[in-house]
């Protein structure tokens, strides 16, 4: 582990592989700290000979953190009304978090990979740093579109209900955590409830900062439409999708491929709103199409 001060915050990252090795920077979503790439994904990775760099968004794991709650409803409110909404922070400011932490490691160009809001942000580093990336990986993610279907009411209220407080309560915890995971998880693949109990509570030991999630969430909503920028994407893109999300429907997916130029597709059965451990090798599989797309095209 390491940390570095990136445009003026502290960010926690990893880097993993062979120093000469192809560098992938992967990108997490909302709320979830860097070990939701867990070892046994990224050593498929670090086995096709990349290097692995993974890191805290900011306002998560040891990442630094924030203050202020915006809500939801001061956030859209303010949207609806032509206003710029009273946030700590934008998702422009995170993908500049992404491509600041290459800058620190002196990588030049990386393939980028980002899971839910990670690929929003990665969508942002393609689109607007493109001279930084060799291809994009974006799994399960969308592109702001108002009019796609919305998430299901009960893969929202993941994101709105608040879990009880592990502080005081680890067990309870872990038990609303182990819900919301089934909830918005891959109905297609088996759900291990042990080793999910354990990665929950290795994550909320390393850090738990709920409002931290809010404020992410603020700055997701607060970005809108992206399909202006997808346009502008020249990077080989692979973009990967399960047709049972419930948080982020298929349709986002979709919209993503339609928008970024020459993307490829790849919609897998029965696949949530995770990464279960059947499919390392099918997104390891997508990572890897991108890349070969890069190396047709350099």
């Amino acid at each position: 582990m390491a940390n570095a001060k990136i445009n003026g915050i502290s960010i926690e990252y990893e880097v993993h592989g062979p120093a000469d090795g192809e560098p992938l920077l992967m990108i997490m979503g909302l709320g979830s700290q860097m070990t939701r790439w867990p070892p046994a994904f990224y050593e498929k990775l670090i086995a096709k000979g990349f290097r692995v760099v993974r890191f805290d968004n900011r306002d998560v794991g040891l990442s630094q953190k924030f203050s202020g709650v915006p809500t939801i409803e001061s956030v859209v409110a303010a949207l609806m009304q032509g206003q710029k909404p009273d946030i700590p922070y934008t998702l422009d400011d995170m993908a500049a978090d992404a491509v600041g932490v290459l800058d620190h490691l002196g990588i030049q160009r990386a393939h980028v990979c980002g899971a839910s809001m990670g690929g929003m942000i990665g969508q942002l580093v393609t689109a607007d740093y493109p001279e930084r990336v060799l291809s994009f990986t974006a799994i399960f993610t969308t592109t702001g579109n108002p009019a796609l279907p919305p998430s299901k009411p009960e893969a929202m209220a993941v994101l709105t209900t608040r879990a009880p407080d592990p502080k005081k309560d680890i067990e309870a915890y872990l038990d609303q955590a182990i819900i919301n995971s089934r909830t918005i998880g891959s109905p297609g693949y088996l759900f291990d409830e042990k080793i999910m109990r354990e990665r929950l509570r290795s994550d909320v030991l390393r850090c738990y900062e709920p409002a931290g999630v809010a404020r992410q969430l603020a700055a997701v909503l607060a970005n809108g439409d992206r399909r202006p920028k997808l346009g502008k994407i020249t990077a080989p893109t692979v973009v990967l999708h399960g047709d049972s999300d419930p948080l982020v429907p298929v349709e986002g997916g979709r919209d993503l491929a339609a928008n970024v130029p020459g993307a490829e597709l790849r919609i897998i059965p029965g696949m949530g709103h995770d990464l279960p451990v059947q499919l390392y090798d099918t997104i390891v599989d997508a990572i890897c199409r991108a890349v070969e797309r890069a190396k047709v095209n350099a």
